[in-house]
């Protein structure tokens, strides 16, 4: 299939992904049982602008295509973040077989020994084999972190609006403000290294974003990305959803209560990793009902001398 019918495809998965929240407005009504909660949430992430791999002083991971082809890759890295609090390289990535889902529908991650199953659950497939989604550990290193000379950054913030008569909190690049104008989520058009070719964006970029929750066991918590490309979520330093490789827009949610160590009232952290590295489309949508806190990130790089 080509990139194009992909992302073609790619639309009618953010359809399906609307189920999740039915009615986008911000909640505004009388009768709103929700209403006590805030109508937006604000996060701060960091964007970190790479240049392409054939470009001088591109980076090897972006503008490539997986030697297995382009897709939904897992098992790109491991299931602990590090020290530093960064995603680890494990391997170069197996591809999605067929989707591991919960009892409504949703794609899930592969199954983890700290992820409770649950009635209704459907197991997918990996490929046996490694099929090259990443080059190495040391040049993926580099995707969160300011290297002098690789990458530069710079602070962006999203904002979730809740759903009217709801807790879920969406953040959609196709419907926000700022980005439906833009085709996408384009942080960064003509900023920092500036716009890849005659494509029009600067589609060559990583997004990092760190949060606290507090978890209420029971409640039915969750967190939902869909979108393209890379995307890696970590919930208290463990990976919940991997959406790895080069691909149109993907789906997969996690459900709190799976997660078998976390204690009903206590804070958790969630840290999003997100690489945008293909000049095809760049979707990007989160639908939460975690009252998710802002953090202050860290001072970003710009422009190195």
């Amino acid at each position: 299939m080509s990139m194009q019918a992909a992302k073609a495809i790619a639309g009618l998965t953010l359809v399906a992904a609307a189920g999740l929240a039915a009615n986008m407005a911000p909640a505004s009504s009388a009768d709103d049982r929700y209403a006590n909660l805030p109508s937006t949430l604000t996060l701060t992430g960091t964007v970190r602008d790479v240049k392409a791999r054939n470009e001088t002083g591109g980076h090897t991971d972006f503008e490539f295509q997986p030697t297995a082809g382009y897709g939904h890759y897992q098992q790109m890295v491991q299931n602990q973040l590090d020290s530093d609090g960064k995603p680890v390289f494990r391997s170069t990535g197996n591809l999605t077989s067929s989707n591991w889902r919960d009892s409504a529908g949703r794609n899930r991650i592969a199954s983890k020994d700290y992820i409770s199953a649950k009635q209704g659950d459907v197991n997918g497939a990996l490929a046996s084999s490694a099929g090259g989604a990443l080059h190495t550990a040391d040049a993926f290193a580099q995707w969160y972190r300011d290297v002098p000379g690789v990458n530069v950054s710079k602070l962006v913030p999203i904002t979730l609006v809740r759903n009217a008569n709801s807790n879920m909190y969406t953040f959609n690049a196709a419907t926000d403000s700022t980005y439906s104008s833009r085709g996408g989520f384009f942080p960064v058009d003509g900023e920092l290294y500036g716009n890849y070719s005659n494509s029009g964006h600067n589609f060559g970029f990583t997004y990092e974003l760190s949060t606290n929750f507090i978890f209420e066991q029971g409640k039915g918590q969750v967190f939902t990305f869909t979108g393209d490309d890379d995307v890696w979520v970590f919930v208290d330093g463990k990976l919940v959803i991997d959406i790895g490789g080069v691909h149109s827009a993907v789906s997969q949610s996690i459900e709190l209560d799976r997660l078998n160590w976390l204690v009903d009232g206590r804070e958790y952290s969630l840290k999003f990793f997100f690489a945008e590295r293909h000049t095809t489309a760049s979707n990007f949508r989160i639908d939460t009902t975690l009252k998710l806190r802002n953090i202050d990130p860290p001072a970003t790089s710009g422009l190195y001398d």
